[in-house]
């Protein structure tokens, strides 16, 4: 099995280099991997990890460290994280959830911030959801449920070193652009995306330590409370069904990193 290894690694073109265990993020959000992924303890210091069951708490250390920064700041302000999907063992795509997340630099985390929140949990912590913060008839936040805490975590994460941006529901990003005060520059980071009306996903820019990731385009620049966000409340055309784009294969180092683990039986 190692021989069919060394010659498959061969032919996709990579040395031993790509396989080594120092962290690197390989390709991007939607097509890629990561070597070397830490993982994010299941408790700790202001934070849980919820539902194990899917072992997708891993990511890259710089991202581990942020998780940690933050929990720890929202602890201080009396709440705690629950921290949803981060990446698998080894990045690439997920069977179920998500088109991003391959990479080891994406997180979701609940907006459920409550210390006493979810204390039926089971061992997995599989038995609960995250709460929306949408009205029932989805037409703005629920005012009962969205609070200064919820203020306070978006701007402590956004003011992380390396955060690169984070999606959050368009009721939100409005609701931030109507009422918050004061220096607002970390607005720039809090970007409108479909769904994400239960959690927040926080993702980093490409790590020094990762020539092979893939930068993002830059968030535009201002605030994004202009209209690149009235678009979202706007009426949009129902998609025609045109074909789309081939996706392109997996970076070859990630295929290496895939058939060594299949090698080792992982």
């Amino acid at each position: 099995m190692r021989l069919i290894v060394r010659i498959v690694l061969l032919l996709v073109g990579v040395g031993s280099a790509a396989l080594s265990a120092e962290p690197r993020s390989i390709g991007d959000p939607t097509n890629g991997c990561i070597v070397g992924a830490a993982a994010l303890p299941p408790d700790g210091t202001g934070f849980t990890v919820m539902h194990l069951e899917r072992e997708r708490y891993y990511g890259h250390p710089r991202l581990v460290s942020t998780l940690q920064a933050l929990a720890d700041a929202t602890r201080q302000g009396g709440g705690q994280l629950r921290v949803g999907d981060l990446s698998m063992k080894q990045g690439g795509p997920m069977p179920s959830g998500h088109r991003s997340h391959q990479t080891g630099l994406d997180a979701d985390v609940w907006f459920d911030l409550e210390a006493t929140a979810h204390q039926t949990l089971n061992p997995l912590r599989s038995n609960v959801s995250a709460t929306s913060l949408l009205n029932r008839a989805r037409t703005a936040l629920d005012s009962r449920l969205w609070t200064d805490r919820h203020v306070q975590t978006l701007r402590t994460a956004a003011r992380q070193p390396g955060v690169d941006r984070i999606f959050v529901n368009p009721h939100i990003k409005k609701t931030l652009c109507r009422t918050v005060s004061g220096e607002r520059a970390w607005l720039h980071r809090i970007r409108p995306w479909h769904g994400h009306d239960d959690h927040f996903h926080l993702r980093l820019s490409c790590p020094d330590d990762s020539p092979e990731c893939v930068r993002q385009p830059p968030v535009p620049t201002g605030e994004g409370c202009d209209a690149s966000l009235d678009w979202w409340f706007e009426p949009h055309p129902a998609e025609t069904g045109k074909p789309t784009a081939p996706k392109p294969p997996p970076p070859s180092a990630c295929r290496a990193l895939w058939v060594q683990s299949a090698g080792d039986g992982e």
